[in-house]
């Protein structure tokens, strides 16, 4: 009987010990995940603080930009440089873009003086126009095309030919397989950096024979598409139906051409800064910032340029 208490006992103090331990490990596991979840609270929580303190951040650099930004230059940069200026502003209501186009030339002048904070041109710098701290900021990539008016049967022009042609030497259209037709020689003003690059390009400098020289891209577009057997060139982004667009080598003039080289007569956009764009002001360093961002880049190919990098 006694033996019998001993071993009843013995079994209900197991019984306690063993209820203690697994109380005990319950314990033990709600407080461990108890303290996990605090932890992934409180990471969620500063996860949440730094995105709202970066948004707070963008925000408040958006709200403290103010002033202006003036762009003069290229009338062939125009396309660029208005849609730039529109979502610039949208993107940053306290600065107003101001752009003028008159001229690569004209641009750059007017950087190099201090008229302007950036100036367009549509060609590469001059070493000379370097040498006055004028900096160049390539941003886009562009082609050259060569129109004619739509009448004109000739489809496609070797670079001999079109060197010809603004020489001087070749004069009528029957020469090159067209009609008996006297040519038409239309180029831009002097200063022009379509002009500029143009010339270069073919190695034409001062020795084009123009009959018509015109101030602006829209000039020679208008000009082309009413006159018969007229030629001239463009940015290639102004293209449209009221001219005929002349194949090169047999290459056209398109962005993919450009890009893969193939297509000859390219030329850089360029928005020119005096000194670099580590020592502008925040507005311009905040332009930049736009046009060589991702959204830039979108926004240079949808006027029909090629991102510069």
């Amino acid at each position: 009987m006694k033996k019998n208490l001993v071993k009843i006992l013995a079994a209900a103090g197991m019984a306690v010990l063993t209820m203690g331990a697994i109380a005990g490990c319950s314990n033990s596991t709600a407080e461990t995940t108890a303290a996990e979840t605090k932890a992934a609270e409180t990471t969620a929580a500063a996860s949440e603080t730094t995105t709202a303190a970066a948004a707070t951040t963008t925000a408040k650099a958006t709200a403290d930009l103010k002033g202006s930004i003036s762009m003069v230059g290229s009338t062939s940069m125009e396309k660029l440089a208005t849609a730039l200026s529109e979502v610039f502003m949208e993107k940053y209501p306290g600065v107003t873009v101001q752009a003028e186009f008159v001229g690569s030339g004209a641009g750059i002048e007017a950087v190099t003086n201090g008229a302007a904070d950036i100036g367009n041109a549509s060609r590469n710098l001059k070493d000379e126009e370097k040498a006055k701290g004028v900096v160049e900021n390539i941003v886009a990539i562009d082609g050259i095309a060569v129109v004619t008016d739509p009448a004109n049967k000739v489809e496609n022009l070797t670079k001999d030919q079109l060197i010809a042609i603004y020489n001087g030497t070749t004069a009528n259209w029957k020469d090159l397989g067209g009609a008996d037709q006297p040519i038409v020689v239309i180029g831009r003003e002097s200063g022009s950096g379509t002009r500029s690059a143009f010339e270069e390009l073919l190695k034409l400098e001062d020795a084009c024979k123009y009959s018509n020289e015109l101030d602006s891209t829209g000039a020679v577009m208008a000009k082309v598409a009413s006159t018969p057997g007229s030629i001239g060139y463009v940015s290639l982004d102004v293209l449209d139906k009221t001219v005929k667009t002349f194949k090169l080598e047999n290459v056209d003039p398109t962005p993919e051409n450009i890009k893969a080289g193939s297509y000859f007569l390219s030329r850089p956009f360029v928005m020119a800064t005096k000194g670099d764009i580590s020592k502008q002001n925040d507005n311009v360093k905040a332009l930049f910032d736009y046009i060589h961002s991702d959204e830039g880049k979108e926004l240079v190919k949808s006027v029909g340029l090629i991102p510069a990098n």
